[in-house]
């Protein structure tokens, strides 16, 4: 084996000295290398395996980007469609992170008990980091299933209307925490609430309350009427961002959003 590489490793040393001192025959030289390359690997197929395991770091960096690249581009196809409708929700008594006039303005949908939303959350705070200013945050609530997280959504609305800061700190601990949020339930939920600075009678009356309902009704009925079915997903200016993106996506298609501002 150890002697194949080394041919291997001659054979394309010396197709590279060929080019360098015969550019003329330079396409020739490298027709009949591929060539001998073909024979050897159709002999020694073998010998693709130990490249790739030998490389296997390298393989799975050209594979990601590959698939990035494929994700990138089916991405800018979709924001092309998005950007021609305009994306009506409704925003009113919401918490908001940055300045109401952002250039680009991020609406999630979104699970406290969802792992994929537990890593969106990290990337979007990445985000909020380095645009500062020119990017704002609004949570819609999107509780998939019946259980600790329509509660957990009940909670951060009732919170927000009395203290947003309080309702982003919930947001991050629940966020930060989701394992104990999803094996402890509302005992870490009623945990994280005692820490906080608000009138705890004023939120367990609020979070039973109709006006809370209401408001994750209309989370509930914007997410239909968008089409979103699954968490997370985001608004941004009118770009749709399905799925917990890499920061890299992310971040191109924050970078695209900034081209089509919203409305006023």
């Amino acid at each position: 084996m150890k002697g194949r590489l080394q041919l291997l490793a001659l054979m394309l040393a010396a197709a590279l000295c060929w080019g360098e001192s015969a550019p003329v025959r330079a396409a020739e030289n490298n027709d009949a290398l591929a060539r001998q390359l073909q024979e050897i690997f159709r002999a020694h197929p073998e010998l693709v395996l130990d490249v790739l395991r030998n490389n296997s770091e390298a393989v799975l960096d050209i594979a990601q980007q590959g698939a990035n690249a494929r994700r990138k581009s089916a991405l800018e196809r979709q924001w092309k469609q998005d950007a021609a409708v305009e994306k009506d929700m409704k925003l009113e008594n919401r918490p908001m992170r940055g300045p109401a006039n952002a250039k680009v303005r991020i609406v999630a949908f979104s699970d406290f008990t969802c792992h994929f939303c537990q890593q969106a959350a990290a990337t979007v705070e990445s985000i909020l980091k380095e645009y500062g200013d020119g990017v704002s945050l609004v949570f819609k609530n999107l509780p998939l299933s019946e259980g600790v997280g329509v509660t957990a959504a009940q909670y951060f609305v009732a919170l927000s209307l009395q203290d947003e800061d309080a309702a982003w700190t919930f947001y991050k601990k629940l966020f930060q925490n989701r394992d104990r949020l999803v094996s402890e339930g509302e005992d870490y939920i009623k945990s994280v609430v005692d820490d906080l600075k608000i009138d705890k009678r004023r939120l367990d009356k609020d979070r039973r309350s109709k006006r809370v309902a209401e408001i994750l009704k209309e989370d509930q009925e914007d997410a239909q009427k968008l089409g979103i079915d699954g968490t997370p997903c985001f608004v941004v200016n009118n770009l749709m961002v399905r799925g917990a993106l890499p920061l890299d996506l992310f971040k191109y298609a924050v970078d695209t959003a900034k081209t089509m501002p919203l409305k006023k």
